[in-house]
């Protein structure tokens, strides 16, 4: 029986579904429209990046995101320690 073979599935650059880590890591618009198209009800959104009214919906994602995050800081210290790391990065750009 032939093998399929497997074609190469880019995460990053042109048609890429994840930001590189020095844009400050994360799905793209694009990749969570592809996430949605996969998996039908799912309630996915990218990060909340702007000035938000306090106690607002995106208010609250943002918090409920930078406490689960730290917890991965406490789980990965090497991450945590560095500030390249995909982690810190997303951390930074959600404004944590």
């Amino acid at each position: 029986m032939p093998r399929k073979e497997k074609s190469i599935r880019r995460t990053t650059g042109k048609g890429g579904n994840y930001r590189k880590t020095k844009s400050g890591a994360g799905m793209t618009k694009k990749g969570v429209a592809a996430y949605k198209k996969k998996n039908p009800g799912s309630k996915l959104k990218t990060a909340v990046t702007g000035k938000v009214k306090k106690g607002s919906k995106a208010a609250k994602r943002r918090k409920s995101y930078c406490a689960r995050s730290a917890g991965q800081m406490k789980k990965f210290p090497k991450a945590a320690k560095n500030p390249n790391s995909r982690l810190r990065q997303a951390r930074k750009r959600w404004k944590c």
